[in-house]
Parts: structure tokens; sequence; C-alpha cells
């Protein structure tokens, strides 16, 4: 017996060892799993931005400008006043005297090429006389730059400096995996003329829009001042994934909200500034506004606030595909459209004379057209001429909580009218949804239910289709001084 219970316990401390030898495996099998997915989050934090910095600095510039200014006291004003990059960046160094005098501001750029063409902004350089550039230190210093040509919309321009064998940098995706909210960046500077700088920080937000028509900033809370402007935005790969443009500031310093536009603007920009000197955007030839919640009921086979609606069609490439108004555009060029500014920037960054598939909504079908796209620069400001006065025989009632007439010649006087036809405004009941949606008296109604109206007549025939139907809103197209949007009104008391 003695014997069987030495045994046993030996049993059991040979057990025990062999669980304990199997639970330090299992230990130490976790600890370097847990240890190589620790080493790899902490990849994706730099140790350091040295190596970065020292190679892309040889191709960050500093840019001086300089402005003869006469009669004036103050500094010159680069910037618009009001415009979102009002408190941004350039210094400006004022001159004694009370006559002629020489101004200058200092901002940032990048080489983008051996042979010298550089990018920065061009609130930086706008109205120059002179355009030096300094390069990194060791590099040359104060040489002259050529202006190739400019985007105010876009705020870039481009310049040449008459040098090879530059060293340069490369544009990246800035809608790839490097440009991604929380991915780190490093942007490059002049900042308050203290010099080359580097700061580093994370992408903040994606696709903010400040004021411009092709807006698509990066958000970043890399520190950015006075003197950055014109300069590149890094991800970790070194390429230039956006060119710091603007900040958010109370007190004109960096509090950590900088805006840079994105590089898939910019490099459509450069290229088109790089061969013309000057851009050829795509230009589609309608005159389009946001779908709005309340609109979707009264739209036939729209699911959701969503695409563009078409509010004018004149003479162009839309009007040639067939496009009408009361279209509701929902793909462009095999791209879903959210809405009016998606679809400006995806046009604004086609080339002209494209082809482009277009699907659009009307009267509750899809239909497919194909558009040749028309040059925006050219052909906009023709687009859409003055219409000349006309008369028309009177009528008047009381509809939607709206006065409305036929147009008469004295109305068309009184609010200095210029449309063929539709009925006017003369009135409006201050607590109703119209006046709630902004309409005003003068303001002329065109279309109702997406059918063109002449009469009281042809609106009420409008109004009973729609209750017959079952509609809750009707849609109406408002012109208000030639330039035309839709509205939708309640059918219900």
């Amino acid at each position: 017996m003695k014997s069987t219970a030495i045994a046993i316990q030996q049993d059991q401390a040979r057990t025990r060892r062999l669980l304990a030898a199997l639970f330090a495996a299992v230990t130490l099998a976790l600890a370097l799993v847990l240890a190589q997915a620790t080493g790899s989050n902490a990849q994706t934090r730099p140790a350091t931005f040295a190596d970065l910095a020292e190679q892309v600095s040889p191709s960050v510039v500093n840019i001086t400008t300089s402005t003869v200014v006469a009669g004036r006291t103050g500094p010159r004003g680069i910037v618009p006043e009001g415009s979102p990059f009002e408190d941004f960046f350039n210094d400006l160094e004022r001159g004694p005297g009370e006559g002629a005098r020489r101004s200058s501001a200092l901002g940032s750029g990048f080489v983008i090429s051996e042979d010298g063409f550089i990018v920065t902004n061009n609130h930086v350089i706008e109205g120059a006389d002179e355009i030096l550039i300094e390069f990194y230190p060791g590099g040359e210093p104060g040489v002259p730059a050529e202006l190739v040509g400019t985007d105010p919309n876009t705020d870039i321009a481009l310049l040449k400096v008459d040098l090879e064998d530059l060293p340069f940098v490369e544009f990246g995706d800035s809608n790839g995996a490097g440009s991604r909210v929380g991915d780190w960046v490093m942007a490059m500077g002049n900042p308050l003329g203290q010099g080359f700088s580097v700061s580093a920080g994370i992408v903040s937000a994606r696709n903010r829009a400040l004021s411009g028509t092709y807006d698509d900033y990066i958000q970043t809370d890399a520190a950015i001042n006075r003197g950055n402007s014109g300069g590149p935005l890094f991800n970790m790969d070194g390429d230039v994934i956006g060119v710091n443009t603007a900040i958010l500031s109370p007190n004109g310093g960096s509090i950590g909200i900088g805006f840079a536009m994105s590089s898939a603007v910019v490099t459509n920009v450069v290229d088109q500034l790089k061969e013309f000197g000057e851009t050829r955007r795509g230009w589609l030839g309608v005159r389009i506004q946001d779908v709005t919640p309340d609109m979707v009921e009264a739209i036939e086979g729209l699911d959701m606030a969503r695409g563009a609606l078409v509010t004018d069609v004149p003479a162009g490439p839309a009007e040639d595909a067939g496009m009408v108004s009361g279209d509701v555009i929902l793909n462009f060029d095999g791209i879903e459209i959210e809405d009016t500014r998606e679809l400006v920037r995806i046009v604004g960054n086609s080339p002209v004379g494209k082809e482009v598939p277009v699907e659009v909504l009307r009267d509750g079908d899809m239909e497919s057209l194909i558009v040749v796209l028309g040059r925006r620069e050219t052909s906009e400001a023709v687009a859409f001429p003055a219409s000349t006065e006309q008369e028309e025989d009177p009528a008047s009632a009381e509809v939607l909580g709206l006065t409305l007439s036929e147009i008469t010649p004295e109305l068309s006087e009184q609010f200095g009218l210029s449309i063929e036809e539709g009925l006017v405004i003369t009135g409006i009941n201050a607590e109703s949804e119209a006046a709630s949606k902004g309409l005003l008296e003068g303001d002329v109604i065109t279309e109702a239910g997406q059918q063109a109206i002449a009469s009281i007549v042809d609106l009420e025939a409008q109004i009973e289709a729609a209750s017959e139907a079952g509609r809750k809103s009707l849609l109406l197209l408002v012109r208000r001084g030639g330039d035309p949007r839709f509205v939708a009104l309640s059918l219900e008391e």
C-alpha cells in the first residue's frame, strides 16, 4: 500500500510539472503574439520625423514677394476682406513714407520637378512685381521666379525657376491609405518668416469646404502659421497630399485647426497650369440645387435627399444631351452624386470634350444620357444671358399662402422683372410655409409639378393633379433676378 501511495504522489507531481510547463508555453506564446501586435501598432506611430524631414527638406522653398504700393501706409491686401484666408499666413513689412513704397510678403512652396516648377498659393504671389525663391540652407538664395499661371478658385499658383537638377517631391494620393483621418502628417514651410520649419500632427478631418466651389480640404492639427501658406503637407512616405492654405484662428496663430487643399484637386490644376498657363475645367451647362428632405416626397421615384436637382438648362452640353429642368442627376461618369458640391467638383476635374455617361431621374424613371463636356471658363459667362421684358395679360389669386399675379408691364417695372412667363409673387402670408422657406415678393414661379405654368389656371391644374396623385407637396420652380431654385410647398392645410 505504501509503494502504491508513493507511485500516486509521483504521478501527481509529474502531472503538475507537465501542467506548469504547458501553462508557461501558452503564456509565452500569448506574450509573443501581444508583443508582435504591439510592435505592429507602434510602427504606425513614428519614433522620429527626422529621417523624413531630412529626405524632403531640400525640395521645400521660402518665397518672398515684393510689390510697389502707391499712396498707402498699411499693408497690401493680399487676401480679400472677409475671405477665409484673411487671418492667414503672409507677414507684410511696412515701408516708411507717404508716397510709393515697396511692400514685401512671405510664404512657402515646394519643387515638383527637377527643371524648376514650384507650387505655392495664389494669395502668396498675387499682385507681386517680384518673386524670389530661397532654397533650403545650402541651396541657391534669392532666385527669381517666373509666374506660369494661377487658379484663384483653388488658391493655387505655379512658378518656374531657371535651374536644373533640383531635388523635388511628388504628389501622393490624398484619398489613399496615408491620408485617412488619424494618419500622421508633417507640414513644412516658413512660419512667421522664421525660415525652414517642420511641424507634425494627424489628419483631423477630410473633405472640408470653406468658401470655394472646388474646395476639398484636409484638416490637420499640425502647427500651421502665417508664412506656411503654399507649403507642403506630407504623408509618412514623403509624398505631398496637400498644400497648406488656411487656418481657423481667433488670434491669427495656430490653434490646431489648419487646412490643406488636397492633392486630388491640386494635381489636376497644376497639370493644366503647366500645359496651358490657365485652367480648363469641364462644364456641364446647367444650374443646379441640392435636393432637400422636404422635396423627396414631391419628386416621383426619389427615395431620399440625394443628387443634384437641375433648375435651368441653357444652350450647351446638357441641353444637347437631352437634359431638362427638373431632372435629378444621380450618377455622373459612374460616380453616385450625393449633392451639388460633389457634382461641381467632379465635373470641374473632368477633361474638356470628354463624353460622360449621366444618369438622371425624370418623372419617376431613370434616363441615361451622354454629355460632351464644354469648357467652363469660356462658356459659363455667356450661358445665361439676360432675358428681355415681356408683357402678359393680368390675373391674380391667393394660393399656398401666396398672392400671385400673371406678369403685367406694371409688375415688370415694379419688380424689375425680365422673365417671359410665370406667376409673380405680389404678397406673402407671414405665417405661411412659403414665407418660412424664403420666398419674397417679386419672385416668379415658372414651373409647378415640373410643368411650365403661365397662368393661375395652369397652377391650379397642377395642384389638383398632385392632390389626385396623393402627393402631400408640390414642387415649384422659383426665379429671382433670373436665378432659379426649386421649393416644395405642402398641399395640406
